[in-house]
């Protein structure tokens, strides 16, 4: 039977992690299972607390948001520990892509019971970053403000926090002068955006790069070109399908590694919560971490 340490962001979706590992970790012990909790002060603390308890055999379930996941993900990526995830946060994206259950007892279920499956992980260098993993993407532009208003808001949570968020974004932004290689080929990009994806989902379930997978190995980079500000919010709303890629204001690219430039300070981020500024450089870890799903 399997031994857990779970790390709890208690802050996670307004303050519901430890409720919602309340109920999972009820059905984990009910079975045999044995587990123990830990509550982080921080980002490192947790990341502390993930290495330690990797190290000593034990599975660590990663209780909280998309940063939290990442997070706790990147400190176990190219360590052997296996990863469990416990989505309680406001976007939840990486758990969504590994189409993790929301009920309880079917998430103990897979905890319990599912083989641990490989995924790739994403290493960013920068010069504030030296060696940085992420699990879900990098977004550089109008996305990288946009989540650092949702994270900032007080009185939304969830998608509406993110959609509000890019509003205000968007309403300020100016279209900036990227420099993207991928692989070692460059192309030059005026535009909004530059996402780097491993997952498919981004900002609350939307759908930024819907043939991007978890385990090929690869990265799928969305560029959003410059358009009318009009047209850009339309592509907002296309986001929750993905038709969005169908523009010829989007284009997609896929590679091993990425370099961003640009000409102005433009911000970045990933996996909703690293802050940033250009140029950094994204490479694929392929089938660097165990995670239960």
């Amino acid at each position: 039977m399997r031994q857990f340490t779970a790390v709890v962001n208690p802050t996670a979706g307004g303050s519901t992690g430890a409720a919602t590992l309340l109920r999972v970790a009820r059905l984990l012990r009910e079975a045999g299972a044995t587990l123990e909790t830990e509550y982080s002060h921080s980002l490192a603390h947790a990341q502390e607390l993930a290495r330690r308890a990797g190290e000593n055999g034990r599975v660590v379930l990663a209780v909280g948001g998309d940063g939290m996941a990442g997070g706790i993900g990147g400190a176990l990526s190219g360590t052997g520990a296996v990863l469990g995830l416990v989505p309680a946060g406001r976007g939840n994206d990486f758990a969504r892509a590994l189409d993790l259950p929301h009920d309880p007892e079917a998430l103990a279920g897979i905890l319990l019971r599912a083989e641990p499956r490989p995924v790739d992980t994403i290493e960013l260098e920068s010069a504030v970053h030296q060696r940085t993993v992420v699990l879900g993407g990098v977004y550089a532009g109008v996305d990288a403000l946009a989540n650092r208003h949702a994270n900032h808001a007080r009185l939304l949570r969830g998608s509406a926090s993110y959609y509000a968020g890019g509003l205000r974004a968007v309403a300020g932004w100016r279209a900036a002068d990227y420099r993207i290689t991928v692989d070692g080929e460059e192309h030059p990009h005026r535009g909004y955006t530059v996402v780097a994806a491993n997952s498919p989902y981004y900002g609350s379930g939307r759908l930024i790069a819907p043939g991007a997978k978890v385990d090929d190995g690869l990265l799928d980079i969305v560029m959003i070109r410059e358009a009318p500000r009009r047209l850009f919010f339309a592509l907002m709303n296309e986001l929750k399908t993905g038709a969005h890629i169908r523009r010829p204001e989007v284009r997609v690219l896929r590679g091993r590694e990425l370099r961003i430039e640009a000409s102005r300070p433009v911000p970045y981020g990933a996996d909703g919560e690293v802050e940033a500024t250009l140029p950094v450089t994204a490479r694929v870890r392929p089938g660097d971490l165990a995670v239960l799903c």
